[in-house]
């Protein structure tokens, strides 16, 4: 798996640290060994333990259900403040939900902080209603629609919310389709469950077994719960052969109520979208007819806007962006999507308006690509005044970047990450600044990047686009006849310039290659190979590298290709480049994965930007894109023999 943007998980630290009293809690947290994690809180307060928090939060998460209120209060009063105090406030506002101690959840959510949990944010609205406080119904839907699986805080407020009326059936309805369509089951039985009819129950089971068997044994269109279940079990069609799906609707599935037959034809369009199918808008359009104001999801409204855009059809992409969510019509992504459309449509003027608004913000994919079509120059931000010596201080001084330092040094990155993140709510463009600063200082690239990435108005280009490792990057870049400029956005994408980034498939160092990748890259180079040397940064650039120009040779120097197949696999753009010639960056907007969309998004969009801080050409977006994107040509050569760098799109 290509490594998530900014979260790697990180080889053990030096040996020589290993006995740290932190370390050694989270091992035996690990192991649930809680005579261990005993003794082990007692050394740290014998000690005055700098990461004394973070042991005893080891300890009593580990034995959370046995634990009562007073020693959670004793807890919070010794570290008072800390991310490990928010931290284990949330495990135990779960855990309070759990055993409905509604008072001491009521209490303990007042000086909750985070706030980013689903399930604790389904508990907190529940027992604001149990104890009598007006709850908007429809806060509560949002936060239970927004649940991502079946979990107890959100079904709970789901039941309660049914059994006061405040929940129709037809919510439930709508709560079980959106499941099924994002693949999650569980979620789908809970809410077919609240409907506290027990056929549905088991109907609802046989048709998540076998759909097929469902539509040909027990599927009927009336009365409207039965209706209900036979659109999911043709839903569960379309995600695995939506032609077939479409056929079948067509032939036997008519008298469905029409928001039910709009709603499955935007299914189906979905799937054929994400499949890249020519059909795939003809579908929308019959949902669309059947029931124009039929409700559907954002995902599902963006994959008719590209099937649109893919198509040339620029009226259903724009009616498509406006029937989003007025968040997601937001998103810069289809600010550019309308002002093109518009574009299409023959408004010059309204789509030069829209595309002004967004060319505002050249560091953003979409906005470059608006000052670009504008004609318009993308200089480098300004440099901020320098850091003065107080605000270096306020930062080195500050506890809680202090204390994530010392975890990621010890190896212990995950909760360094987080206490780091933490400490940085509620701080200005300077402070940001300063704290960004202090993990450049100490190479902890990541940080260093995705602090300076949060100010608003003062951007220090260098700290957001760094060059660690310059003569080293440079000289394996020259040596592999590539852009120093775009191994450097890949690298900035794949691993944060961290040295030891590992994922949790194996992928390692700067250029997270995959060991079997590796070999066959070595072979093919004339390089010896052995899994230890992926750990030294000269031979992971090196192998890196090659990897990177024999896949973008396969695709013509294509970068946005080549891109997506070090992220995704070279079989897969090689299959999505199939299809009507269209513009390149309609065609990166139709990339069926979410994550290798966004990371040829941000690859390209680096190394233009690498290209301005080397002083190298090819610094417009538009140059790394590519204008036009089709079928392979007969000369372009083979990639089925070429592997996966890392294991990516999801």
């Amino acid at each position: 798996m290509a490594i998530a943007l900014g979260a790697p998980v990180i080889a053990a630290a030096a040996t020589a640290m290993d006995n740290d009293l932190a370390v050694q809690a989270r091992e035996a947290w690990v192991k649930r060994d809680r005579k261990r994690l005993s003794s082990l809180v007692d050394a740290a307060r014998a000690q005055s333990h700098p990461l004394a928090g973070w042991v005893e939060y080891f300890d009593l998460n580990a034995r959370l259900a046995e634990v009562r209120q007073p020693e959670m209060d004793a807890f919070y009063a010794r570290f008072p403040g800390s991310y490990v105090e928010d931290r284990l406030r949330n495990d135990w506002l779960l855990e309070l939900g759990r055993r409905r101690d509604w008072a001491n959840f009521r209490r303990d959510h007042a000086s909750y902080l985070m706030r980013d949990d689903r399930e604790v944010a389904c508990y907190a609205l529940l027992a604001d209603h149990l104890a009598g406080s007006k709850i908007n119904a429809d806060a509560a839907l949002a936060a239970w629609m927004a649940q991502k699986d079946g979990d107890d805080g959100c079904n709970l407020l789901a039941s309660t919310f049914v059994d006061a009326g405040l929940f129709k059936p037809d919510t439930l309805w709508a709560k079980a389709r959106q499941a099924i369509e994002q693949s999650k089951p569980r979620a789908a039985k809970q809410a077919v469950a609240l409907l506290a009819a027990k056929p549905l129950d088991q109907k609802l089971a046989e048709l998540q077994d076998n759909a097929g068997r469902y539509l040909t044994r027990k599927a009927r269109t009336a009365p409207r719960a039965e209706a209900e279940l036979t659109a999911l079990a043709l839903a569960r069609v379309a995600a695995s052969d939506p032609d077939q799906a479409g056929d079948v609707l067509q032939d036997k599935w008519s008298k469905l109520p029409k928001d039910l037959q709009a709603w499955l034809w935007a299914q189906i369009g979905r799937q054929s979208a994400l499949r890249l199918q020519d059909d795939a808008l003809r579908a929308f359009e019959r949902g669309y007819k059947l029931a124009p104001d039929a409700p559907l999801s954002d995902d599902t409204l963006a994959w008719a806007a590209r099937a649109a855009l893919r198509a040339k059809v620029p009226a259903v992409a724009l009616r498509a962006i406006e029937q989003m969510s007025t968040a997601e019509q937001r998103d810069p992504a289809w600010v550019y999507w309308r002002a093109r459309a518009t574009r299409m449509q023959g408004d010059a003027a309204a789509a030069r308006a829209q595309l002004a608004a967004l060319a505002t913000t050249p560091l953003n994919y979409f906005g470059r690509l608006a000052a670009e079509d504008l004609a318009l120059p993308t200089p480098l931000p300004q440099v901020p005044a320098p850091l003065t010596a107080d605000e270096r201080r306020a930062a080195r001084s500050h506890a809680g970047l202090t204390r994530a330092l010392q975890l990621i040094d010890l190896g212990m990155r995950s909760e360094g990450v987080r206490e780091w993140n933490f400490s940085l709510r509620g701080m200005g463009d300077r402070a940001l600044l300063a704290a960004a600063q202090e993990a450049c200082d100490r190479e902890v690239w990541d940080r260093c990047i995705n602090t300076s990435e949060r100010t608003k108005a003062e951007i220090d280009i260098a700290q957001r686009y760094p060059l660690p490792h310059r003569a080293e990057l440079v000289r394996e870049a020259r040596a592999a006849g590539l852009d120093a400029a775009y191994v450097y956005g890949l690298i900035r994408q794949e691993s944060r310039f961290v040295l030891d980034a590992r994922s949790n498939v194996g992928a390692a160092g700067l250029m997270q290659v995959m060991p079997a990748t590796a070999k066959w890259t070595a072979k093919k180079a004339g390089l010896n190979y052995s899994p230890d040397l992926m750990h030294d940064r000269d031979f992971n650039l090196r192998i890196g590298t090659h990897y990177l120009k024999l896949v973008l040779e396969r695709f013509d120097g294509a970068q946005a290709l080549a891109a997506a197949a070090y992220n995704a696999g070279p079989g897969r753009p090689a299959r999505w480049r199939d299809g009507p010639v269209i513009d390149a960056a309609i065609w990166a907007e139709n990339i069926p994965f979410h994550e290798t969309r966004d990371y040829v998004r941000k690859v390209l969009l680096g190394g233009a930007v690498y290209a301005q801080v080397l002083g190298l050409p090819a610094t417009r977006l538009r140059e790394r894109l590519g204008t036009s994107v089709g079928p392979a040509g007969a000369r372009a050569a083979d990639v089925s023999d070429v592997p996966p760098a890392a294991v990516g799109g999801s």
